[in-house]
């Protein structure tokens, strides 16, 4: 009897489309045909061959990137896009605030106390 291996995660499973890739590795491969070979049809003339693939190869690398990167089970745009906003988005310095509920209470309190005090002022002067 043959033998199956089975994932016990089976979120980390995904599912392939054609030619055992999944739909994002196929629109980001696709992507690089796209932008890569009018590239090194545009440049052999210019460049020459071996040129014309190092042009290729330099303008196709970012969508192998997009479309073979993953740390953690985030994709590179992910990765990214978390880069950007801590770097840019948020603050550098983040300091700790506690959201104390007794300090609250304590500050009402005061609060109380002295509109007490004003309004019974306002009473002994009328």
């Amino acid at each position: 009897m043959p033998y199956v291996p089975v994932p016990k995660d089976l979120t980390t499973v995904k599912t392939k489309v054609a030619f055992n890739l999944t739909k994002r590795q196929l629109i980001c491969f696709g992507g690089a045909a796209v932008v890569g070979i009018p590239t090194y049809l545009l440049t052999r003339n210019v460049l020459g061959d071996t040129g014309a693939i190092m042009a290729l190869v330099a303008v196709a690398l970012p969508f192998f990137f997009f479309a073979m990167y993953e740390r953690n089970g985030q994709p590179l745009e992910k990765i990214l896009k978390n880069i950007y906003i801590t770097r840019f988005k948020r603050p550098k310095i983040r300091p700790y605030k506690t959201d104390n509920f007794y300090a609250v209470l304590e500050r009402q309190s005061k609060l109380d106390k002295e509109v007490t005090a004003i309004v019974s002022n306002e009473n002994r002067k009328t």
